[in-house]
């Protein structure tokens, strides 16, 4: 059973220490949001999913779903629909206006002026999607990428809002998601449906206010953010970050970079190599993971 927890005294360790990491205040905030309905935004959409570019001289944008982005993947070639660009950035910032006037929504902290601003719609720039569905079986139970800007995701792919924070701290955080390490413990939490409350209380280790004291944390956001940064779609969001656009150029690098985020974030929550024995021999029942295992020991035992 993937859901068990560890019969041995080390097994109980290892939720006790991700969620002690998480004890301090963070210096970022998130909140996730829903952008469209399938069946309500339903006239909006072409079903064509997401094959038209141009008709008639308008622009169209694909509409993401659960199946368009994979961990590391931005966009598998998958859509849902097709939206035209021009009529869905009107409904989505007349949406936000409208939300921002109701207490606990989350545009609800933002500045007018920021609100009224077409410019800042967060669908015009990368932002970190999620699946909201999930399974015992899966071999993921946290499914998330950094998705690019110009369109729109379905209630089955909701979004984190930075309600606080930069694109660094967003790397961070995406960083971190991504991580097997945080996925071991989501599988814990999480049965057949990521929502909000349980997404929301995720523990996420908080290093160092000021990342420039801290490499492990740094190195987290460089590795997430050269694994994002897959091409041109987000060099805006990769210069702002520090790193390079389309720099991990095959499989071995890229999975050698994944083993070391890792290894990073294992010891940002503070395990050791037995919390880690734990954590790979018990992540899934099915799935072998002794030689992923083998390659974040070596990286944690660099850093360490």
């Amino acid at each position: 059973d993937s859901y068990s927890t560890v019969a041995s005294p080390s097994g109980g360790r290892v939720p006790r220490h991700i969620r002690q990491a998480s004890i301090r205040p963070r210096r970022w905030r998130v909140s996730p949001h829903r952008e469209l309905d399938a069946t309500n935004d339903q006239h909006r959409f072409l079903l064509d999913q997401g094959r038209q570019t141009m008709i008639d001289e308008m622009s169209y944008w694909p509409v993401y779903k659960g199946e368009s982005f994979d961990l590391w993947e931005p966009d598998t070639g998958v859509y849902y629909a097709s939206v035209d660009s021009i009529e869905i950035t009107e409904h989505l910032n007349k949406k936000r206006q409208r939300q921002h006037r109701t207490k606990g929504s989350s545009f609800s902290e933002f500045s007018g002026l920021w609100i009224n601003d077409p410019e800042t719609l967060p669908c015009l720039r990368p932002r970190i999607a999620f699946v909201d569905v999930s399974s015992p079986t899966a071999s993921r139970t946290v499914k998330v990428a950094l998705v690019p800007g110009e369109l729109v995701l379905a209630n089955q792919a909701p979004y984190l809002i930075m309600i606080e924070g930069n694109e660094t701290d967003e790397a961070f955080l995406l960083g971190v998601l991504s991580s097997m390490v945080l996925d071991w413990y989501a599988r814990r939490v999480v049965q057949l449906h990521l929502n909000f409350h349980l997404l929301n209380n995720f523990p996420i280790p908080d290093p160092d206010p000021d990342l420039n004291n801290d490499p492990v944390a740094l190195r987290v956001v460089e590795i997430a953010g050269r694994l994002a940064a897959v091409d041109d779609r987000f060099t805006e969001w990769a210069d702002a970050v520090g790193v390079p656009v389309g720099s991990v150029t095959d499989q071995d690098t890229k999975y050698d970079l994944i083993c070391e985020l890792d290894a990073c974030v294992a010891y940002l929550y503070g395990l050791d190599e037995s919390d880690l024995t734990v954590l790979y021999e018990t992540f899934h029942h099915k799935t072998d993971y002794s030689e992923r295992h083998n390659a974040v020991l070596r990286h944690f035992r660099r850093i360490t």
